[in-house]
């Protein structure tokens, strides 16, 4: 005779056992603020309950290099906010699983890579700013600049805050763009003069506008999104788009290939260029991938998109090592410690 005691309980723990099985978890590096991680899992979750992710999170700098430092023996499933740079140089080493999250044909073709099918989708866009500090400027008898050259005058000697390029994205667009826009030669001669007014330079690509907000330096080179927020909340900060134009770079997401669960990666990839995630990312930055998302920042700089530079992200990837090590060798002791 049929226990059915014994039918109800086994039924439960099938489906328990089923329900153990679809579940996953994914190891999902990031470079994105501390802050804005539980939003994006929480957003995430709403919709993918049965997918837990574990974030190993860090500036651009670090977990580029240890992505690189794993090639070998991935331990990351997903790369979720990473500069489209550092992307592009993984990309060359064969280190992401090319694939077309669905929705993709809907994002700004700049946003996505162009292989086919793609390597990685970008996310948002952030761009080179130089935030002031008006009451600072003011007690020290420092102008206002107006252009990246402005910087290197002796008005400014120890009155200016950059991120290092090897630890920070922001620091390392600074850094291309230059030898973009000057050539070279003229990139590393302007950094030279540069860095005799420099007093530190950060790990973090928020920290100098962070900084001059608080009044701690006068001048920060960070990026725009930043200042507006830090204006936004009473900063006595101007946020000065430089004349020469201004260097930006993509957050972006991929695939790591040899993902242990390559079906909830494609689950988690394919909803972070949904349009729900796009408005997700326009609360942290002003330019995002899906068009007509973004909405009007307070206090970002007007005229900021019309002088992003034509940046060539290949050149930017390709030459990170050597522009990288070329950097620290010339600037690192003004670094703050790790």
């Amino acid at each position: 005779m049929l226990n059915l005691k014994s039918f109800a309980l086994a039924s439960v723990l099938a489906i328990g056992a089923t329900a153990t099985a679809m579940a996953a978890e994914l190891t999902v590096y990031t470079a994105v603020e501390a802050e804005d991680l539980k939003r994006y899992a929480d957003a995430f979750n709403a919709d993918h309950p049965d997918i837990t992710i574990n974030w190993v999170r860090d500036s651009t700098g670090v977990i580029t290099a240890k992505l690189l430092a794993e090639k070998d023996n991935p331990q990351a499933d997903v790369i979720w906010g990473l500069a489209a740079t550092s992307l592009l140089l993984m990309k060359s080493e064969d280190m992401l699983e090319p694939y077309a999250p669905a929705g993709v044909e809907k994002l700004d073709p700049k946003f996505v890579d162009n292989s086919t099918p793609p390597t990685w989708t970008g996310m948002d866009a952030w761009v080179a700013a130089v935030c002031y500090n008006t009451v600072e400027g003011e007690k020290n008898g420092v102008p206002a600049p107006t252009s990246w050259k402005d910087l290197t005058k002796p008005v400014y000697k120890g009155h200016v805050i950059m991120p290092n390029p090897n630890s920070s994205g922001t620091g390392f667009l600074d850094v291309s763009s230059w030898l973009q826009m000057f050539g070279e030669e003229g990139g590393w001669e302007y950094m030279d003069a540069l860095h005799e007014n420099i007093s530190r330079y950060t790990h973090s690509g928020s920290a100098p506008c962070k900084l001059a907000a608080s009044g701690e330096t006068t001048v920060g080179v960070s990026f725009a999104f930043r200042g507006a927020k830090s204006k936004a909340a009473g900063a006595p900060i101007e946020i000065i788009v430089p004349t020469e134009g201004v260097g930006w770079d993509m957050e972006a997401t991929a695939i790591v290939a040899g993902t242990d669960d390559l079906e909830a990666a494609k689950t988690l990839v394919d909803w972070t260029v949904t349009k729900k995630a796009n408005e997700l990312y326009n609360s942290g930055y002003a330019v995002v991938a899906y068009p007509g998302v973004a909405k009007p920042v307070k206090f970002f700089p007007e005229g900021l998109v019309d002088a992003m530079i034509d940046n060539d992200f290949e050149f930017a990837a390709n030459n990170r090592s050597a522009i990288l090590a070329e950097w620290a060798k010339r600037y690192d002791g003004k670094s703050d410690p790790k």
